[in-house]
C-alpha cells in the first residue's frame, strides 16, 4: 500500500510539476549517464559472459524439475509466450523511429546521412534489443527457477530467490524488503515508459482512421477503453484472459511484419540485414564497452544507457514469468530460447521495419527525419504506414496490434505486481482481485500523467531513473546463482571425491567404490527433492 500511494503522489507531481519537475528529473538522468554509465556497461558485459559460459558448460544440463521430466509447454508455445510477454507496442514504434535518430547522429565517427551512417543505423537498434538485452532476463529466471523447482520453495517475489539473503537477521530482512520495493518501482518505470510511448501513437493512428481530432480528449478516451480491457483480463486471471491476449499478441505482430516485408523493398531489407549482422559481430565489443570518456556521447550511446535501464526495470517481472513456464526445461534450453525467440524475434522487427523506414528516407519517398524533428514520433509512424498499399487496412492492423501489445504487457505486469505485494499467497493461488484491480488503476493514472507531461525525453528519463536501483540487485542474483549451482549434486559429486581427507591414500578400487557411492547418493538426493 505505501508503494501504491507513492505512485499516486508521483503521478500528481508529474501533472502539476511541469517543466520544473522535468528539469529535476533531467539532472538526475545526467548524473546517472555521466557517473554510472560504466556500471551499466560492466553489468551487461559480465552478465553476457557468465551466461554464455553457463550455456556451454556442464551446468547447462541442469533441469528445472525431475531428471526426466518433460517440458510443460512445447518449444513453440514456450517461445511464443516468452516473446509475447517481453515485447510491447514500443517495438512497433521504436524499430521505425530509432534508425532515423541514429542516422542524424551516427556512432563510430560516421558522417550523418552517409552510406556508413545508414549501415550503422540499421544495425544499432538490433544491438540494443539483441542478445545482450535478452540474456539480462536470464539472471532472475535461473535464480527463481532453481529455487522453485530444485529447492521446492515458494517464490512470491524476487527476494525469495536471492539465497545469499536467506536468514532471519535484521540486515538480511531489511535488504529483502528493499529489494522488493526496488523491483516494484522498476517495473512501474518500465511499464510507464511503454504507456508514455505508445498511447500517443495509438491516438494518432486512431485519429487517421476515424477522423477524430488527435488531442488530450482522445487520449483520455483511449485510457478509458484500455482500463476496461485491463479490468476484464486481470479480473479473469491468467487462464481466463491474459493467455488469450498473448495468443492474439504474437499473431498480429507476425502478420504486420510479414506484410511490410512482402510489399516493401524486400531485397533492400534482406541485403541491409545481411550487412547489419556482419557489422554487429564486428562492432559488438566496442558497442558493449563504449562510455565515450574523451568526447560527447551521441544519440546511439545515450539510448544504449536508456535501453539498459529499461531492460533492468523489466528484469524481475520477466524472470518470474519465464521461470513459471519453464518447468521441465534445462538451463541450456532456456538460454537458447531467449537468444532465438527473444533476441532474434526483436531483431527481426528492427531488420524489417527499420530497413523500410531507412529505405523511404534514402530514396526520398518521404523525408521522415524532417517529420520526426518537427512533428514527433507518432507523425513518423503515420507517414510510414501511409506509404503501404491498402493503407487504411494497415492503419487498422497497426492500431489493433498496439492495443493488444499494450494490454498484454500491462495486464501481465499488474498480475505480477499483485503477486509481489500479496502478504500471504500459496504457490498455486492467484492474487486477490482487489489487489489486481488496484495495480490496474495505478498503471492507468501513472501512464496518463506521463502522457500529459508528454515528450519522448521525459519518458526516457523516468524509465532510466526507475531502472537504476535494480542495477545493484544484479550482483546479489549472480552470487545466489553461483552458490546454488556450485552445490548442485547432479554436477558436483566428483569434486566431493577429491575433497575426501583420505583421497590420496585410497587405492584405485576404493576410489571407484566411493565414486559409485557418491553417484548413488546424488541420484537419491535428487529423487528426494523431486
Amino acid at each position: 500500500m505505501p508503494t501504491v500511494i507513492l505512485f499516486f503522489v508521483i503521478s500528481g507531481l508529474l501533472i502539476a510539476g511541469g517543466s520544473s519537475l522535468q528539469s529535476f528529473l533531467g539532472n538526475i538522468l545526467h548524473w546517472i549517464s555521466t557517473n554510472m554509465g560504466w556500471g551499466y556497461m560492466w553489468i551487461y558485459v559480465i552478465n553476457f559472459v557468465f551466461f554464455a559460459y553457463l550455456l556451454i558448460s556442464k551446468y547447462g544440463k541442469i533441469r528445472f524439475g525431475k531428471k526426466d521430466e518433460k517440458p510443460e509447454y512445447s518449444t513453440f508455445q514456450w517461445g511464443s509466450m516468452v516473446f509475447a510477454t517481453a515485447i510491447d507496442a514500443s517495438i512497433l514504434m521504436l524499430s521505425i523511429v530509432d534508425p532515423l535518430r541514429y542516422l542524424q547522429d551516427p556512432p563510430f565517427g560516421a558522417k550523418p546521412y552517409s552510406t556508413t551512417a545508414y549501415d550503422v543505423s540499421h544495425m544499432y537498434g538490433q544491438f540494443n534489443w539483441g542478445p545482450m538485452a535478452w540474456l539480462m532476463f536470464a539472471a532472475p529466471t535461473i535464480a527463481i527457477g532453481y529455487v522453485m523447482y530444485k529447492k521446492k520453495r515458494k517464490v512470491q517475489s524476487l527476494s525469495n530467490a536471492i539465497t545469499v539473503l536467506d536468514g532471519d537477521s535484521l540486515w538480511k530482512t531489511a535488504l529483502r524488503r528493499i529489494v522488493d520495493i526496488v523491483v516494484v518501482f522498476g517495473i512501474m518505470g518500465g511499464v510507464g515508459a511503454s504507456i508514455g510511448l505508445e498511447i500517443p501513437v495509438i491516438s494518432k493512428t486512431l485519429s487517421i482512421l476515424t477522423g477524430l481530432k488527435d488531442n488530450l480528449g482522445l487520449k483520455s478516451e483511449l485510457f478509458a477503453v484500455l482500463f476496461v480491457i485491463f479490468t476484464v483480463t486481470v479480473f479473469k486471471g491468467l487462464n481466463g484472459g491474459i493467455d488469450k491476449l498473448s495468443n492474439a499478441h504474437i499473431w498480429t505482430a507476425i502478420i504486420f511484419l510479414a506484410i511490410v516485408l512482402l510489399v516493401g523493398p524486400t531485397v533492400y531489407i534482406l541485403n541491409s540485414e545481411t550487412s547489419s549482422i556482419g557489422l554487429l559481430v564486428q562492432k559488438f565489443i566496442p558497442m558493449s564497452t563504449n562510455t565515450v570518456p574523451n568526447g560527447t556521447a551521441g544519440v546511439a550511446q545515450k539510448e544504449t544507457i536508456f535501453y539498459w535501464g529499461w531492460w533492468l526495470s523489466y528484469m524481475p517481472f520477466m524472470g518470474l514469468f519465464i521461470a513459471r513456464i519453464s518447468r521441465g526445461r534445462t538451463i541450456r534450453q532456456i538460454l537458447v530460447g531467449m537468444l532465438t525467440f527473444g533476441a532474434l524475434g526483436c531483431m527481426s522487427f528492427y531488420a524489417v521495419l527499420g530497413g523500410y523506414s531507412l529505405w523511404l528516407q534514402k530514396t526520398g519517398v518521404v523525408n521522415l527525419v524532417h517529420i520526426l524533428n518537427t512533428q514527433g514520433q507518432a507523425a513518423v509512424i503515420a507517414a510510414v504506414i501511409s506509404t503501404l498499399p491498402f493503407k487504411m487496412i494497415m492503419f487498422a492492423i497497426y492500431c489493433i496490434s498496439c492495443f493488444i501489445f499494450l494490454a498484454t504487457t500491462i495486464s501481465s505486469s499488474a498480475f505480477v505486481l499483485s503477486s509481489f505485494t500479496s502478504l500471504k499467497l500459496k504457490a498455486d493461488q492467484e492474487p486477490s482481485r482487489l489487489n489486481r484491480m488496484t495495480w490496474v488503476i495505478v498503471f492507468v493514472i501513472f501512464g496518463f500523467s506521463l502522457v500529459v507531461v508528454g515528450g519522448f525525453q521525459t519518458v526516457q528519463t523516468f524509465c532510466t531513473i526507475a531502472g537504476f536501483p535494480v542495477l545493484f540487485i544484479f550482483p546479489l542474483l549472480l552470487a545466489s546463482i553461483i552458490k546454488m549451482l556450485h552445490s548442485d549434486p547432479s554436477v558436483n559429486h566428483f569434486k566431493m571425491i577429491a575433497a575426501h581427507p583420505m583421497h590420496r591414500f585410497m587405492t584405485r578400487r576404493q576410489r571407484r567404490r566411493r565414486r559409485n557411492d557418491l553417484r548413488t547418493w546424488a541420484r537419491e538426493t535428487a529423487k528426494d527433492k523431486d
